[in-house]
Order: structure tokens, then sequence, then C-alpha cells
């Protein structure tokens, strides 16, 4: 709202975050954003991640000694973005420079694979693909190596490439420009794109780069964060006041039509032409890597506003987004899914295969995984001192519950008292529980199989032969543990005493 008072320094959001639409505002902005089409210019990169082990120090220089195990292949940079936009259901043509290497092909197949168009991707033969190698041991990135050219990239390559945007413009809802300084997003390039969409009345949304922010001159929008801001502006920014000044002076000064600037953990300030601003604290996450959570805000907040989602909420989503990513360990992506879920303060319930993908960005983190499962139906003290002494097992506790049709064959009529979604809910809210899953069949084995927890935790009424999935955890190196119950509490001792008419 116009004139609104910036939050105090040091306001801050914790737990999870629901966004302060309404959830119809939230699935007809995702539902926009499947029949939007973006183009996406910009530095393209590959992220390469070689997984390890250090077990001695080199008898040649004091170093450790890598023992790669794995490796694994990213998109990185404006690609990065791609990913992002395809994951919230966008349609995405991709425009960048790779080279004529191994890289480039690799980084032209990830792309082809999540969905994006390629035709736009020009081959420099005088110039390698941009890519970063993390090696990673012991839960962090022991070196990281660079391969790259940063002079401009101009000629016939850029006129190419202005050609061949101009020529398909009319299809799409306008540019997301992912500048990372890698030579491809000269003066030159975005004079031409800027007047472009002028010309056609399409949204140019720049993620900046560098001091001279003259170059960004007429853009519909740009997303610097506050470090990048304060150099191009070239004064302090300690306060989110002196973000908001930024801001204004930068947005009259470049004739935007809106800003924001991104202040990782105290959040995002927004400024339009209008002179409203907002100041969004950060989603509260636990925070495993903010490589990448650029990307993830310019391509929620871009895609948004190329969708004509209003302003405002554009921004918040993107925030939503971001504080999504960095729970994630490198360069990733959030889906549309999960952003629903958050945005509607469900954001610890996950699908099986989400979880799956998590569980795997945890235990890269490092994190150990205790998993239990259980109806859940009339959570009672019982429940909480297992749950509890399930989380102290591990650093993550997930929890997986049986949907309503697998309690009502395992429990019989009558059962479950309480729906699936409302106990979800209620186990989101202990602080003994990180993630829920619900689960269709009548054992977890599956969910197990998927999720491959360090520890399965069961009530000490079992034995572990008799647990499921005990075999599992024999085979990757994990353990059962049976841990004791509260007496004389159950749910269907709980329900017999209401039936009876007695208290307990």
């Amino acid at each position: 709202m116009a004139g609104a008072e910036a939050q105090p320094e040091g306001a801050h959001a914790v737990g999870r975050r629901m966004m302060t639409n309404e959830e119809p505002e939230v699935k007809d902005a995702l539902a926009a954003l499947a029949q939007t089409r973006v183009m996406v210019v910009g530095d393209l990169m590959i992220d390469r991640y070689q997984w390890g082990a250090v077990e001695r120090i080199s008898p040649e220089a004091p170093v450790p000694v890598v023992k790669v195990l794995s490796t694994e292949d990213r998109l990185g940079g404006a690609a990065n973005v791609v990913s992002n936009l395809l994951a919230l259901g966008c349609q995405v043509a991709t425009y960048g420079v790779v080279g004529h290497d191994e890289s480039g092909t690799r980084l032209r197949e990830l792309l082809l694979q999540r969905g994006a168009q390629v035709d736009g991707i020009v081959t420099d033969p005088e110039r390698p693909t941009t890519e970063k190698l993390r090696v990673m041991a012991q839960h962090q990135q022991m070196i990281r190596c660079d391969r790259e050219r940063t002079d401009p990239i101009g000629g016939a390559v850029v006129e190419q490439m202005v050609s061949a945007i101009e020529a398909r413009l009319d299809d799409f809802g306008g540019i997301i420009v992912s500048d990372y300084g890698k030579g491809l997003v000269t003066p030159a390039l975005l004079t031409k794109l800027i007047r472009l969409c002028a010309r056609q009345e399409k949204a140019i949304v720049i993620d900046p780069k560098g001091q001279d922010y003259s170059k960004y001159r007429g853009a519909t929008s740009i997303t610097p964060n506050e470090h990048e801001a304060a150099m191009a502006a070239r004064v302090p920014i300690t306060t989110v006041g002196d973000a908001t000044k930024v801001a204004r002076d930068m947005l009259l000064d470049l004739k935007l039509e809106h800003m924001c600037i991104t202040m990782g953990a105290r959040g995002v300030l927004a400024v339009d032409a209008d002179g409203q601003f907002r100041h969004f604290p950060a989603a509260g996450q636990e925070v495993f890597d903010v490589t990448g959570a650029g990307d993830t805000f310019i391509s929620t907040y871009g895609g948004l506003l190329i969708a004509a989602r209003p302003f405002f909420e554009c921004v918040e989503a993107a925030n939503l987004a971001a504080g999504l990513a960095v729970g994630k360990l490198g360069t990733a992506v959030v889906t549309a899914a999960e952003l629903l879920r958050a945005a509607e303060g469900s954001d610890a319930l996950y699908s099986v295969e989400d979880m799956a993908a998590l569980a795997e960005q945890l235990r890269k983190a490092g994190k150990r995984i205790v998993f239990t499962n259980g109806c859940f139906d009339l959570l009672h003290a019982g429940h909480i001192q297992y749950l509890q002494a399930s989380r102290n097992r591990g650093d993550v506790l997930i929890v997986g519950i049986n949907s309503d049709d697998s309690v009502h064959r395992l429990k019989g009529e009558g059962r479950p008292v309480i729906g699936e979604a409302d106990r979800a809910h209620l186990l989101t809210a202990l602080s003994a529980v990180d993630y829920v899953v619900i689960f269709e069949e009548d054992t977890p084995l599956e969910l197990i199989r998927a999720i491959r927890p360090d520890v399965l935790t069961k009530g000490a009424d079992y034995t572990v032969d008799t647990v499921v999935g005990h075999e599992l955890l024999a085979d990757w190196g994990g353990t059962v543990e049976l841990l004791p119950l509260k007496e004389d509490r159950s749910t269907s001792d709980i329900i017999n005493r209401i039936v009876a008419g007695r208290g307990g």
C-alpha cells in the first residue's frame, strides 16, 4: 500500500511462512504460469559436482586427497533460470552461447531433457562453455575450478541472436535476462532487446551484474541483491531504509516500472514507479546452500510479472520460492507443487517423489535421516513422546502416515476418526517433525525404499525382524531402533472411553 512503513530493522519471519494471498489467488497465479511463454537470454553455465570422501593428506603437498565417488551435472547461470521456469510450468526458449565442447553438448542435453527449446543457443568455437566444477567431501566444498571466458561477445553472434529473438518474440510474453558477467549481456545487446520489447509492449526483467546499471535503462524491472545495488549506487546499504532510498533513486534514473532488492536473511524490498514499496521478510527456512537462490527468485518473479500478475504478488511468491531454494543443496529448482504447498502453509507435506529427491539433498548435506510411520489417528501424549524420541535419533525426522483408505483397511469401520489432511497438519505443527508424507499402501515399504533413511524407528512392541523395511535398512547400512511406548496410551483405548462416556 502507498506510503507503507518499512518494517523495523531486525524484523524477521520464523517457522513455515504462508503467503498473504488467499489460496485461490495462488492457484490462479501458478495456473497463469502454465500458460506463459518466456524467452531467457543470458550466460549459460554447467555446474559439475564431484562427490567424494577424504581419508588422507597427499604426500606430495599438504592438501587433502579426495576419493571421487560420483559426479553430477546441473544447469547453472541462465540455464538454471530456464530450469526453474520449466519447473513452474512455463514454456521456455533459451538464448545463449556455448563452446564447441563436451560441456556445451551436455548443457543442451540437460535443457532438452527438461523440455526447453534450445534452437536459440549459438555455438562459438572460439570460447569454452562456462563450467564450474565443485569438489565436495566431508559435506563441504573442498575446491571450485572455473573454466570460462568473460570478454564481451559481439559481432555476428549477437546479431544472429537478436534476429532470432525478434522473429519469435510475438509468440512469447516477454524476456528474462540473466546477466552473470560472462560476456554475452553487453550494452549493445541490452539496448537492442529493451527497444525490441518496448516496441512490442513486452516485459523485460533483468538480473543485473556489474557497477554500470545505465545499460539496463528502460527495462521493465531489475532484481539486484543488496551488495550489487550498493556497488552500483556507490553508497552503503545497511538498513531497509537505505535499500528503499537506493531503489527509488535507481528506479527513477533508469526509468523502470518496478525494482526489487534481495537482501538475503532480511528478505526482499520491492518498489514500483507509483512510489509504493513493501519489505517482505525472508521466508523462514533452514539454509543448506544459497547457490542459485537468485535464479529461483528471478524465475518466479519474472515469470509471474510476464504473466501479468500484480507486482507485489509476484515479489511475495518469488521471496517464498527463494526461501525454498536455500533449503536445497547446490543449484536447484522449486516446483509449482512445492510453491503451492508452501503458500498454503503445508510446505512440510510432500509427495513420495518430492520427498525422495529432498532426502537425497539432505544426505548430501550430511544430515542423518530418521523415518517412522503410523496412522496417528487422534494424536495423543504417547505419539508425542515417541516422535520426540525418534527425532533425537538423527538430524531430520520424516513421518509417513497411512492414507484414509489405508487406515480404513487396517483398522476397520469408523476409522480414521481424523482425515489424512488434518492428521498431516497436526503432525507438521510439532517441532519434532520435519516432513510428512502420505502413503496409499498398507505398508510403507516403497516409501522407505524411496527415502533410504539412516534410521527406522518403531515401537518396542515390535521386534526388529517384524518391522517392515528392516531388510532394506540392512542393505544400505541403516539401523532399526525400537523405542519405548508410553503405557496405557492408544487411539483405540481413547475411542473406547469416548464411546463408553468415560474420561481418562
